[in-house]
């Protein structure tokens, strides 16, 4: 095989990393490995993202325990689903836009660093108080992971292969949302202690320092280098970002004309609304938001609408083992339900580069108004059939989320905006979602209370009709487009 470009030729960063090898005639060749160092990028960025899958969705069989520990109300029930998103809705543009400011690597550490701090807090938690304020603080270092776990990968992958790998790295949320329900009914199965929920969190701490520690050896981006007029330092990151055996580039020139100072610290929050990116913000956010109602919604009280509509649970359960038993029921058929999470998103990871990230997402939308349509209508009936209509509704649902809106949404926000606002933009995106997430999640306890699970999910089937409507009007497609070229577009 011979090379595609000659070493000598002077090349944007993007062009560098798109380069596929081709046969003597000059035919390419389909394969194209990533390198070590974009492979370590990668899984680090998938760790974030099981992390926050495992906290969040973890949450949901904590909560009667530590609600029998603190004895708290139905508004605090709120609070604890509520706090870590928060949490994220702040820290996606507090913390994750200022990877624009001091660089994708900087923050890629020091969010890693405020999680593992603030889940032995959660662990050692002496009172209500503290407890949520802890939680709070796991959401600031998870919102920050939002823009910059994607900006990660975005700006080192080959444009051919970005949706996948962006995706199959998300898809980790999925697998700690699998894993967080598991390892929440394993340690309930083994134990009748209200103490149970913090062994729940105290599961993450060690992964944690790993991927901490892990973090300190990979690359800045070379597309934030540049944008910061920093070239030999891009040249350098480049080369190693693209280090192979065998070795090649072994050297390198980057075509790049100098960004004004002015214009490289243009970065503020009015610029995400200037006409050249208004359509990019709205298209990012409005959706994400529509979708994040009826995930972390049902997401994280799966198990509690499963407790009050099947299973045989006590239903004025006081005593802790009471309390644990309805848990564990509710666990288990949540556990079977989130397996869909993870086959919706293999089928994103699959489909995002072939067929686009628009028509995906609005058909996601549509897959999961039927999903919840169908829930919905399951309290005309009782029985088995009853059963059956909660568990297949939430079943589509799941996998149509998470092959569509839940994928698609934080693909396209790190893709849509250009360099110098691009981990803000992604930012605001998720910080903007997540005032669904968190309105969802304080609400839930009280509106299942108050109105009842039918007219909550016809609720959520209106969002989601919405959702594919707002996606077209909107829509901006980026497969199969270098970052480059939708920046210039």
């Amino acid at each position: 095989m011979q090379r595609a470009q000659d070493e000598s030729a002077k090349l944007s960063v993007q062009q560098w990393i798109d380069q596929t090898p081709a046969w003597p005639d000059g035919t390419p060749v389909n394969a194209q490995p990533m390198t070590s160092m974009q492979t370590r990028i990668w899984a680090l960025a998938a760790a974030g993202k099981f992390f926050e899958g495992m906290v969040v969705f973890m949450g949901g069989i904590a909560l009667p325990l530590v609600a029998k520990e603190f004895a708290i109300s139905k508004a605090q029930h709120g609070l604890v689903t509520a706090a870590s998103l928060a949490g994220i809705l702040v820290g996606a543009s507090l913390l994750g836009g200022l990877s624009d400011r001091f660089g994708r690597r900087v923050m890629f550490i020091a969010e890693m660093a405020l999680f593992t701090l603030f889940l032995i807090a959660v662990c050692l938690s002496p009172n209500f108080g503290f407890l949520v304020a802890a939680l709070f603080g796991l959401g600031l270092a998870l919102g920050c992971d939002y823009p910059t776990a994607h900006v990660m990968i975005s700006e080192t992958i080959s444009s051919r292969i970005r949706g996948r790998q962006v995706l199959s790295a998300f898809g980790f949320q999925a697998i700690g949302a699998l894993f967080g329900t598991g390892v929440g009914y394993l340690i309930l199965a083994n134990t009748e202690s209200v103490q149970a929920w913090r062994w729940m969190y105290a599961t993450g701490i060690l992964p944690a320092l790993v991927v901490l520690g892990l973090r300190f050896t990979i690359i800045e981006t070379p597309h934030w280098l540049l944008a910061r007029n920093r070239i030999d330092e891009a040249v350098r990151a480049t080369l190693r970002l693209l280090s192979r055996a065998p070795a090649y580039p072994t050297r390198l020139s980057l075509h790049h004309e100098p960004i004004k100072t002015r214009d490289a610290d243009r970065s503020g929050w009015a610029e995400l609304f200037s006409p050249a990116n208004r359509r990019a913000t709205l298209l990012a956010s409005v959706p994400w938001f529509l979708q994040d109602l009826g995930t972390y919604g049902i997401g994280i009280f799966t198990p509690v609408i499963l407790t009050q509509t099947v299973g045989h649970t006590k239903e004025h359960a006081t005593s802790v083992a009471d309390i644990v038993q309805n848990d564990m029921i509710a666990a288990r058929g949540a556990a079977m339900i989130d397996v869909l999470l993870l086959i919706g998103i293999l089928f994103a990871i699959l489909l995002a580069d072939r067929l686009g990230r628009i028509p995906l997402q609005i058909a996601g939308f549509i897959g999961c108004a039927a999903g919840l349509a169908i829930a919905a209508m399951s309290s005309a009936f009782d029985g088995m059939t009853a059963t059956i209509m909660i568990f297949g509704g939430f079943m589509l649902f799941n996998f149509a989320t998470n092959v569509g809106p839940n994928a698609q949404t934080y693909l396209v926000a790190g893709e849509v905006f250009p360099v110098h606002v691009r981990a803000k933009g992604a930012g605001f995106a998720a910080s903007f979602a997540k005032i669904g997430a968190v309105s969802t999640a304080f609400l839930f306890p009280i509106l299942l209370a108050d109105i009842g699970t039918e007219i909550l999910l016809w609720g959520l089937v209106g969002t989601s009709i919405l959702g594919a409507v707002v996606t077209y009007v909107l829509r901006i497609e980026t497969a199969g487009r270098s970052l480059e070229e939708i920046e210039t577009a």
